[in-house]
C-alpha cells in the first residue's frame, strides 16, 4: 500500500477537552482513523445535553468499517471521559468500542504489567512506585472533591477556590469506567520516548515517533542527579493526606481527642479572624497541591509525531515542560520538532506546554522574516474562563501565547467555533 493522498483532522468542538479524529486518504482503499483522545470537563454554552456522545456517534458514522485506533495520551477527564461505555453500556464509550479499534495506544505508566523495557528490578520497582503515584494522587483529587469543596462552598468568601478545586480536580479524578474500556476494547500499545509504535505499521506511508513521555529512567539520565524528584515528593504527600480515608476515618474525626474544640462559625466573635484566615491558607494550600497533581499527570501525556512526506504532525496532548525535556534534549528526537506543518497546541494552551525551547526551534529570534513558504497550521482545542486565573498571568488559553501563536501561525481555536460540531483542515501529501 503507498503512502497516503491526505490526511483530514477534525477537530471536534468539546468546550475545555480534547477531541481529534485524523483520517488518512489511501483511495481506492479504505481510509484508515486515528482517533486522539474524546474527553470533556466543560461543553461550550449552548451546546446542550449529551454533547460527547453526539461526537462519538459522528465519529462512529464517519470511521464506519474502515481500520481504526484509538490514542488516550493520559487519563485526565477532559481527554477520556468520552471513552466511558455509561452505567447502561449505551454511553460514547461503548459506541466508540462498537467500531472495534484495531488497537489502543497509551502511556506506559498505563500499562498494569508494566511491560516498559525495564533493565532490572530497581528499574522495575521504580517504574511501578510511579504508577502507585498516579493512583494515590487520584485518590487525593477525590477526596478534595468530596470533602473540602462542599465545605469552602459553604462560605462566600471560598466559593471562587471551590470552584477552582472542583474543576481541577474532577479533571483528575480516575474515570476508572472509561479507563477500563480503553484497557479492553482492544489490544493496547503502551508506549514512551523513543519505543516504536504499532501506529507505523497501521499507517503505510506514515513515520510515527513517540516523543514523550520517557520513563523514569530515561527522564534520570537527561535530567542528572537532582537534589529531590518531585513525583516521588507528592507520592510521599498523596501518600499522607489519602491515609485517613484508607484507615477509614470519617470527616468529623477529630485529630485533638479530648480538647475542647467547636466548629467555625461557632468560634468566639474574638477568635473568628483567625478561624478565617487559617481556612483560606488551608484553601491555597489545597489549590497549590491539585494544581501540583494535575501538572503530574500531564507530564504522563503521549507526545506523537505523524511524519509523512513533507508533512509533520504533532500532537502532545497536555505534554508540560518536565515531559517535554527529555526530547528536546535527545539529538535523535529533537530532529523530528524542526518543520512542524501542523501543531495541536498543548494543554488548551496553558503557559508551560509550549516550551519557549521549542518556539525559538520554530521560530528563532534572529532570523530573518519570510516572505514565502508554508506556514505552519496550529489547532487549539480551549474553552477560556475555566483553568488558571489573569490575576497570576495562568489563565488558561495563556493570551500571550494566543497572540504569539495568531501571528506566527494560522491559529484556529474551538472558541472560533462554537455553532459547529468539528473543524477540519485538510493536509495534502506531496
Amino acid at each position: 500500500m503507498t503512502a497516503p493522498k491526505s490526511i483530514r483532522i477534525r477537530m471536534y468542538q468539546v468546550g475545555f477537552g480534547d477531541c481529534f479524529l485524523l483520517s488518512f486518504d489511501y483511495a481506492p482503499r479504505p481510509s484508515r482513523h486515528v482517533l486522539i483522545d474524546c474527553g470533556s470537563m466543560a461543553s461550550p454554552k449552548g451546546s446542550g445535553p449529551g454533547l460527547i456522545k453526539r461526537v462519538a456517534t459522528h465519529i462512529a458514522d464517519t470511521v464506519g468499517d474502515d481500520p481504526f485506533v484509538v490514542v488516550a495520551t493520559h487519563r485526565h477527564t477532559d481527554h477520556v471521559s468520552g471513552f466511558d461505555p455509561g452505567t447502561n453500556g449505551k454511553g460514547p464509550g461503548a459506541i466508540l468500542a462498537a467500531l472495534k479499534p484495531k488497537f489502543v495506544v497509551q502511556p506506559w505508566t498505563e500499562d498494569p504489567k508494566l511491560r516498559v523495557n525495564a533493565r532490572g528490578p530497581a528499574a522495575r520497582r521504580r517504574m511501578a512506585l510511579r504508577r502507585q503515584t498516579l493512583d494515590d494522587l487520584n485518590a487525593v483529587a477525590s477526596q478534595v472533591v468530596d470533602l473540602y469543596v462542599p465545605r469552602l462552598r459553604r462560605s462566600a468568601a471560598f466559593r471562587g477556590i471551590a470552584n477552582h478545586l472542583d474543576f481541577i480536580g474532577k479533571d483528575n479524578l480516575k474515570n476508572l469506567r472509561a479507563v477500563e474500556n480503553l484497557m479492553t476494547m482492544a489490544p493496547n500499545d503502551y508506549v514512551h520516548a523513543g519505543k516504536a509504535t504499532k501506529l507505523t505499521r497501521f499507517l503505510p506511508g506514515v513515520r510515527v515517533h513517540v516523543l514523550g513521555p520517557p520513563t523514569i529512567e530515561q527522564h534520570e539520565a537527561v535530567r542528572g542527579q537532582r537534589s529531590r524528584d518531585e513525583d516521588e515528593f507528592w507520592h510521599m504527600q498523596a501518600r499522607s493526606l489519602a491515609m485517613g480515608a484508607k484507615m477509614g476515618m470519617s470527616a468529623s474525626d477529630s485529630l485533638f481527642k479530648g480538647y475542647p474544640s467547636v466548629p467555625g462559625r461557632h468560634a468566639p466573635v474574638s477568635s473568628r479572624w483567625l478561624v478565617n484566615a487559617i481556612k483560606s491558607e488551608s484553601a491555597a494550600q489545597l489549590l497549590q497541591l491539585v494544581r501540583v497533581l494535575d501538572n503530574a499527570m500531564n507530564n504522563t501525556s503521549l507526545i506523537l509525531l505523524f511524519e509523512c512526506g513533507d508533512q509533520r504532525l504533532l500532537f502532545p496532548g497536555d505534554a508540560q515542560i518536565e515531559n517535554w525535556e527529555y526530547a528536546l534534549n535527545t539529538p535523535s528526537l529533537k530532529k523530528h520538532l524542526d518543520a512542524i506543518s501542523v501543531y495541536k497546541v498543548g494543554h488548551h494552551g496553558s503557559l508551560n506546554a509550549t516550551p519557549k525551547s521549542l518556539w525559538k526551534l520554530w521560530f528563532p529570534e534572529d532570523a530573518k522574516a519570510k516572505s514565502a513558504g508554508r506556514r505552519m497550521v496550529s489547532l487549539l482545542s480551549t474553552l477560556e474562563g475555566k483553568h488558571g486565573e489573569r490575576e497570576n498571568d495562568s489563565e488558561v488559553p495563556r493570551t500571550k501565547l494566543v497572540n504569539a501563536l495568531k501571528k506566527k501561525t494560522s491559529m484556529t481555536s474551538t472558541e472560533a467555533i462554537k455553532d459547529a460540531m468539528y473543524y477540519d483542515e485538510v493536509v495534502s501529501i506531496v
